[in-house]
C-alpha cells in the first residue's frame, strides 16, 4: 500500500508537467538566498514551472513567453506555517459572527443565516470573542434560544477552543446539570450548576459528535472557497495543522487529480484513531509538491482567551484556574516516542507556559530514548514561555511556530490573563531569533484573518491595524521586515522540510510568486498591512486573478 501510494503520486504528477518557458522582465523582484540574504532582481527565467535563473545572461531562443511586470514589486509566494484549510472554507460558507459587537447581535446574525438556509439541520459557524463585547462575559444558550430554538445551533469561539450552543443542541447532546466535565474540558455552569451553553475544549466533543459528518462534497466546497481566498492574498502554500483520516483520503484523491489549489503540508491529527495506519503508510510527497505529509499535530492545552491554556501559576484574573491539558502528561511518552520512531515530525500545540515546559521536557526525554531530534519538530503557537525555557528551543532544535497577529489581537486580554510580570516570555519572537532558531510564521486562520501582510505588519510594528499602541506592544520583541519576511518564506519552508523547492525564487525552486501594489521593503512599517496582491503565480502559471 505504501509503495503504491507514493509511486502513483509521483507518476501522475510527472505526467502533468509541461515543457514551458517564461521570462519575467521589468520586475522589482525580491527573494532570499539559501542563507537568508535579501536579493534583488529584475528578470526571472522559468522553465517547466521552476526558476531557472535570476537576471539570466543568456536566454533560450525557442518557446519563450515574455511577461512584463511594468516595474511592480514581485515576491516569492508566501507560506502560512499554521492554518486550517477546510476550517477556513467552513468559515467562509457558514455563519460568521466575528464582527458581532455583542452576544445579542451574534444571535441575530445566526437567525438571519437560519432563515436564509432553511434546509440545514444544524446551524453552524463561529468567530465569537467575548473579550470584544461590552460585558466580556461568556454568552448564554438562552440568547441563542430567543432567536433560533427549533434547530440546534453550534458556534465555535474565534480560537476554536470553546463552543456556544443553544438549548436544542445541548438537549441533543444530553448535556444537563448531571453531566460531568471531561478531564480535558469544562462545561460552563451557572450558580445552580446548570450548563449555560458554553463548552471549553474537550467538552466541545459532547456536541460535535452529534453533528452530521462532513461529506466529500462539503470538503470540496470548503477547499474551493479557502483556496480562492488564499490565492487572492498571495498565499501559495500552507501548513494544515491537524487533519483527520477522511481529510487525508480527500487530499490524496485531489493530489492524484492535480486539483489542489495551493500547496499543502498536512499534519496528521494525533487524536485520529487511525493514526497508526496513516503513519504506517509512510511519508507522502507528490512530485509537484502540492501535497506533503510527514508530520503529526498533537494537542497540549487550550487557548488563553477561554482560560484553557495550561499555566504554571494561576490565571491573574481567575486565581482558581490553571487551564486545561488536552493530552494528559502521562500520555506524552507514548505519543512522542511513537511519532518520532515512525520518522514523522511532531508538531505540538502549546500556548501556556506549563504546556510548553511539559512539551520541551518530553522532547528532551524522547530524543534520548528514540532519537528524532533532526526531524525539525515544532511547538505550535509557543505563546507563553517561562523565561528559563526560552533558550531550550534552540538547544533541542525544536522550532517555535508562531503567529504574529495573535499578539496584536491578544495584547489586552493577555495581560489580564497573565499579569504584567509574566509577559517577559510571551510572544517572544525577537528572543527566539537571537537564540539562533528558525522562526516559521503563520496566522492560524480562520482564528485570525489569513492575510499574510497583516502578519508582517504585526511582526514588525507590534501594533494592531489602528497603530495601537503607539510605541508597539512590548516592542523589544519586534522583528525587522527582513526577519518577518523570512518567517513567511524560507523559515516556513524549512519547517516543512521543503526549503529545497519552496520559500524563495532561487534556481531550482518552484516559480511561485506574487505581484503586489507596494514595495514592502521601502514603505513605512505602519503601512505594511495595506499591501494588496495584484497577481499570484504557481509553478509559472497565473492562478489569481484567473483569466
Amino acid at each position: 500500500m505504501r509503495c503504491f501510494i507514493k509511486c502513483l503520486l509521483v507518476l501522475f504528477s510527472l505526467s502533468v508537467m509541461a515543457d514551458t518557458r517564461i521570462l519575467v522582465v521589468n520586475a522589482n523582484g525580491y527573494t532570499l538566498d539559501e542563507n537568508g540574504k535579501l536579493l534583488q532582481f529584475s528578470r526571472l527565467l522559468v522553465e517547466d514551472g521552476k526558476v531557472s535563473a535570476l537576471d539570466p545572461a543568456q536566454l533560450p531562443h525557442d518557446n519563450l513567453t515574455r511577461i512584463d511586470m511594468e516595474g511592480k514589486t514581485l515576491l516569492p509566494g508566501l507560506i502560512d506555517a499554521h492554518g486550517h484549510l477546510l476550517g477556513l472554507g467552513a468559515n467562509l460558507l457558514e455563519v460568521d459572527v466575528r464582527e458581532s459587537p455583542s452576544s445579542q447581535a451574534a444571535a441575530k446574525a445566526v437567525a438571519e443565516y437560519a432563515f436564509a438556509n432553511p434546509n440545514q439541520s444544524w446551524i453552524t459557524g463561529g468567530g465569537w470573542n467575548q473579550e470584544l463585547w461590552p460585558d466580556r462575559a461568556f454568552p448564554l444558550a438562552s440568547t441563542l434560544d430567543a432567536e433560533v430554538s427549533n434547530r440546534p445551533v453550534w458556534l465555535s469561539r474565534v480560537d476554536g477552543h470553546a463552543g456556544w450552543a443553544n438549548s436544542k443542541a445541548l438537549a441533543i447532546a444530553g448535556i444537563t446539570k448531571k453531566t460531568k466535565d471531561p478531564v480535558d474540558g469544562k462545561i460552563i455552569r451557572d450558580g445552580q450548576g446548570n450548563p449555560t451553553g458554553v463548552l471549553i475544549d474537550g467538552a466541545m466533543a459532547l456536541v460535535e459528535r452529534e453533528m452530521p459528518p462532513p461529506s466529500a462534497s462539503l470538503y470540496a466546497a470548503q477547499l474551493e472557497a479557502a483556496g480562492a481566498q488564499l490565492l487572492s492574498l498571495g498565499i501559495t502554500a500552507m501548513h494544515d495543522a491537524g487533519i483527520s483520516h477522511n481529510v487525508y483520503d480527500f487530499y490524496m484523491a485531489r493530489a492524484l487529480e492535480h486539483t489542489l489549489p495551493v500547496r499543502i503540508y498536512a499534519m496528521l491529527s494525533a487524536t485520529d484513531p487511525t493514526l497508526p495506519q496513516m503513519l504506517d503508510n509512510g511519508k507522502i510527497r507528490s512530485a509537484d509538491d502540492f501535497l506533503n505529509i510527514r508530520s503529526v499535530k498533537a494537542y497540549g492545552d487550550g487557548a488563553l482567551g477561554s482560560r484553557g491554556a495550561a499555566l504554571l501559576a494561576p490565571y491573574a484574573d481567575a486565581p482558581d484556574q490553571h487551564g486545561l491539558m488536552l493530552t494528559q502528561p502521562e500520555d506524552f511518552e507514548g505519543l512522542f516516542n511513537g511519532v518520532l520512531s515512525a520518522g514523522f515530525q511532531l508538531n505540538f500545540h502549546a500556548i501556556g507556559d506549563r504546556a510548553n515546559q511539559l512539551a520541551l521536557n518530553q522532547f528532551e526525554k524522547s530524543f534520548k530514548q528514540v532519537g528524532g531530534q533532526d526531524l525539525r519538530n515544532r511547538i505550535e503557537h509557543a505563546q507563553v514561555i517561562a523565561p528559563q525555557d526560552l533558550s531550550r528551543f534552540a538547544a533541542l532544535k525544536v522550532l517555535p511556530s508562531m503567529q504574529p497577529t495573535h499578539a496584536t489581537s491578544d495584547k489586552n486580554m493577555a495581560e489580564d490573563r497573565l499579569g504584567k510580570s509574566r509577559m517577559k516570555g510571551a510572544y517572544a519572537w525577537n528572543t527566539f531569533i537571537k537564540s539562533g532558531v528558525a522562526l516559521p510564521l503563520g496566522s492560524d486562520f480562520p482564528v485570525e484573518l489569513a492575510n499574510p501582510f497583516y502578519g508582517l505588519h504585526a511582526a514588525v510594528t507590534r501594533q494592531d491595524r489602528n497603530n495601537q499602541p503607539v510605541e508597539g506592544w512590548h516592542p523589544e520583541e519586534a522583528l525587522t521586515i527582513e526577519q518577518a519576511f523570512r518567517g513567511f518564506t524560507l523559515d516556513a519552508a524549512f519547517a516543512a522540510h521543503m526549503e529545497d523547492t519552496l520559500g524563495g525564487l532561487t534556481p531550482g525552486k518552484w516559480a511561485d510568486f506574487v505581484v503586489v501594489d507596494q514595495n514592502i521593503f521601502d514603505i513605512a512599517p505602519q503601512d505594511l498591512w495595506k499591501t494588496r496582491v495584484e497577481q499570484t503565480w504557481l509553478a509559472g502559471k497565473q492562478v489569481y486573478p484567473t483569466k
